[in-house]
């Protein structure tokens, strides 16, 4: 099934989820559920949903930005920070799974869903590892070094893997049935 472009409801959508992870942390301390966030079900959501290529990676981008401030202020960092250390990773990576969401969900169907969660999830892995491991207070920059850096993000991708499955599964959900309703002619009563 393909979406209707309803770019301000599919926003609200993705705002809606963020605000729920900002919530999610804050009360349980920030680590708790680490990484069994909404993180990759918007990046994935965002590229299949937005038919603009800037809309698509511009707003979830631009959301996990201001959940990250919010966070950072009131959790993390105690103060306002805009970006943290090896942010860029991170963010790219962001980038690369929205990409990989508008790529792979380009019809929504739970086999793309969960393939697009799937890349998405390894993505994330590969490329916000290379900012732990080339930050080289963690691991030595050996090649021993890259895969204990990999091996040890096992445990938080999978929750990542998770998150990404239960919130697409309501954000795709979600947004199949308000297609659906939309779409469906009005009956006479």
């Amino acid at each position: 099934m393909k979406l209707y472009v309803r770019t301000r409801l599919w926003l609200m959508m993705i705002i809606a989820i963020a605000i729920w992870r900002i919530f999610l942390t804050l009360h349980t301390g920030g680590l708790v559920l680490a990484n069994f966030s909404p993180l990759g079900a918007m990046a994935i959501f965002g590229g299949a949903c937005f038919s603009s290529r800037w809309k698509a990676i511009g707003f979830p981008l631009l959301t996990l930005w201001i959940s990250d401030v919010i966070l950072g202020k009131l959790l993390f960092f105690h103060h306002w920070q805009l970006f943290y250390p090896g942010f860029y990773f991170t963010y790219g990576a962001f980038v690369l799974m929205t990409l990989a969401g508008r790529w792979i969900v380009r019809r929504i169907t739970i086999g793309r869903v969960v393939m697009a969660a799937l890349a998405s999830t390894f993505i994330h892995w590969i490329v916000s590892d290379i900012g732990v491991w080339l930050d080289g207070r963690t691991y030595p920059l050996t090649w021993q070094g890259w895969i204990e850096c990999l091996v040890a993000a096992i445990p938080f991708e999978l929750r990542l893997l998770a998150g990404t499955m239960v919130y697409g599964a309501v954000l795709f959900g979600v947004a199949v049935w308000i297609t659906k309703k939309s779409a469906a002619p009005a009956t006479a009563s």
